[in-house]
């Protein structure tokens, strides 16, 4: 199972680092850099955070595929 993201993408497009970003969604710049990676699954209300700051739904930056 693997949570795939364009997280990074859509921070480029608003044009604000990970601290930034970390800041508007109430989280430490470790944890963008985490979810960024791959290395950490965001709860439900960080998804849904992210996507509200980037004014696009979670299914715009979170994708899950099923190992198979």
């Amino acid at each position: 199972m693997a949570l795939k993201n364009r997280l990074k993408e859509h921070r480029a497009r608003l044009n604000v680092n990970q601290s930034e970003l970390g800041k508007l969604a109430g989280v430490s710049r470790q944890t963008i850099s985490l979810i960024e990676r791959g290395d950490y699954s965001p709860s439900v209300t960080l998804a849904l955070k992210l996507a509200k700051i980037f004014g696009v739904a979670v299914e715009d930056i979170f994708d899950y595929e099923e190992d198979v």
